[in-house]
């Protein structure tokens, strides 16, 4: 029997990530703020904890998967927060979206317990964090990393060991850059292509044919085609993220004008309610902006 784990936050991702631990055999314990969502949890035999806290209290290793820095900050330093209970032998492991600086600046409110602290935001969305498929960005002391790998590793396919603790934010705010240019660009190309004349069947059709077809393109092209985005990575997450992708260029000096103009985006996007849409609906704020 491997060391106890507590998982924090079981939203689309974190309820996914959290059923593999379990399946993978590790003693498992669950919270969530919302109390329903740990249901299904107990059902399966899993421990569901009355309070972060006492979560991590009663485990030795505590993984936080939740929407941004506010959820952490409650679940670790609010009223019945994590904090109280952890220790030098315990290891907190973040794999929340965050920013490089807030990462930082939490390691050094978490020194005063002792605990090891991990940063390791995940790269992927719904579908691989069910298959375990995911691919896990690592920021910290290597040896602790190496120490929870086979846990990290009921998640993801792939950890990839970034350097010390705030390198695991700084990968994850990088891809996602990437990430949220590669749809908008999909978005204002098709757009582009049926204001003339094109079907959008034959313009996806030329786009995942050749060597500009990826993953990413072959999955949410079925999206664009159904005009239905059911979420996996909400919109709103990716702006959220998209304003730590332009603070974190403001702070070390990196060009990012494409990300200026990315945050711009998707802040239209829930600006015209497509928050909770995938963020694949940049697509339809490409196509509004072409009614205007």
């Amino acid at each position: 029997m491997g060391p106890k784990v507590g998982f924090m936050g079981l939203g689309i991702m974190g309820a996914a990530m959290a059923a593999n631990i379990h399946r993978a055999g590790f003693p498992l314990m669950v919270y969530n703020r919302s109390a329903d969502k740990s249901e299904k949890f107990a059902e399966m035999g899993v421990g569901v904890a009355s309070s972060p806290k006492s979560l991590a209290h009663a485990t030795d290793i505590v993984i936080l998967m939740v929407t941004g820095p506010e959820a952490v900050d409650g679940l670790l330093f609010g009223p019945e927060g994590a904090a109280q209970s952890l220790n030098k032998k315990k290891t907190l492991i973040n794999m929340s979206s965050v920013s490089p600086a807030y990462t930082r600046d939490l390691a050094q409110r978490l020194a005063p317990t002792g605990c090891a602290f991990i940063d390791a935001p995940v790269s992927g969305t719904k579908k691989p964090a069910e298959e375990g498929t995911l691919i896990i960005l690592a920021g910290g002391d290597k040896a602790r990393i190496d120490e929870v790998t086979p846990i990290l590793k009921t998640m993801g396919k792939k950890v990839v060991y970034c350097g010390e603790t705030g390198l695991g934010s700084m990968m994850k705010m990088t891809i996602n850059l990437l990430l949220g240019l590669m749809m908008a660009g999909l978005g204002e190309t098709v757009q582009y292509g049926l204001k003339g004349g094109l079907r959008l069947e034959d313009i996806l059709e030329v786009i995942l044919s050749g060597p500009l077809s990826c993953g990413l393109y072959q999955v949410k092209s079925e999206m664009l085609k159904d005009d239905d985005y059911p979420a996996q990575f909400p919109l709103k997450h990716m702006t959220k993220d998209a304003k730590f992708i332009v603070d974190t260029a403001y702070d070390t000096g990196a060009p990012a004008p494409l990300g200026h103009l990315l945050l711009h985006l998707f802040r239209l996007g829930v600006s015209q309610g497509l928050g909770d849409a995938d963020f694949a609906a940049i697509a339809k704020v490409m196509e509004n902006l072409g009614h205007g």
